[in-house]
C-alpha cells in the first residue's frame, strides 16, 4: 500500500473514531465528566427510581413441603381398603419446586409437583384415575391459598407407572418481610 493511500486509510479511522466518541457522548447525556465514574447512586436516587423498578425474585421463597399424612394416595377395590391384593392404583410425589416474586408488596409464587402414578394388582389397563393433589399457602399460620386440582392419569399397557406434573402459577401472597409462609402439598381424597 502506498503512502498515500495508508495516510486516507488512518484519515477514515480517525474519522470514525471522533464520530463514535460524539455517539458514545450523546448517548452518555452528553457528559465527559471524570466525577461521574466509579460513584454509587444516592439513597433519595434509589428511592425515585423505586416505584418503577422491575420486579425482583425473592432471595428468600418460601419453603414448600409435603403435608404429613398426605405423601401418597391409594385407590383399592370398593369396601377392601388396606388390603395390598385389592390395591388398583398409588400415586407417590416426587419432587416440589417454587420460584417467587417480590413487587409492589406481594410475594407471587409458582409451584409445581412432579409425581408417579403406579399400578397395583387390581389395576386395569388405560384406564384414567384422577389424582386428588390439593396446594396451600399459610402466612403467619393463616391459610391464604388452598386449592384441590383433580389431575387426570392414564397408565397404557405395558407400562406399569405414568408420571404427572402439576404447576400453579401467580399465587400472590401480601409480603412486607419477616413473615412466616409456607407451601403446602399432599393429596387430599376427601376434600
Amino acid at each position: 500500500m502506498s503512502a498515500l493511500g495508508m495516510g486516507k486509510s488512518l484519515a477514515v479511522i480517525a474519522l470514525a473514531a471522533v464520530s463514535l466518541s460524539a455517539c458514545v457522548g450523546s448517548l452518555t447525556g452528553g457528559k465527559s465528566d471524570s466525577k461521574y465514574i466509579d460513584q454509587s447512586a444516592s439513597q433519595s436516587e434509589i428511592a425515585g427510581s423505586a416505584p418503577s423498578a422491575f420486579p425482583i425474585v425473592a432471595s428468600e421463597c418460601p419453603e414448600i413441603r409435603v403435608r404429613q399424612g398426605a405423601e401418597a394416595y391409594a385407590l383399592y377395590t370398593k369396601g377392601q381398603t388396606g388390603n395390598a391384593k385389592a390395591l388398583r392404583y398409588q400415586a407417590v410425589l416426587d419432587k416440589q419446586s417454587r420460584n417467587c416474586l417480590v413487587s409492589n408488596g406481594l410475594i407471587t409464587v409458582k409451584m409445581g409437583v412432579v409425581g408417579r402414578l403406579l399400578a397395583g394388582p387390581q389395576g386395569k389397563g388405560s384406564e384414567t384415575v384422577k389424582v386428588p393433589l390439593r396446594f396451600a399457602v399459610e402466612r403467619d399460620s393463616l391459610a391464604v391459598f388452598s386449592q384441590k386440582y383433580d389431575i387426570p392419569v392414564t397408565i397404557t399397557p405395558p407400562n406399569q407407572g405414568e408420571e404427572f406434573i402439576k404447576v400453579v402459577e401467580n399465587v400472590a401472597i401480601p409480603y412486607v418481610g419477616g413473615e412466616e409462609i409456607i407451601i403446602w402439598v399432599g393429596f387430599d381424597p376427601k376434600g
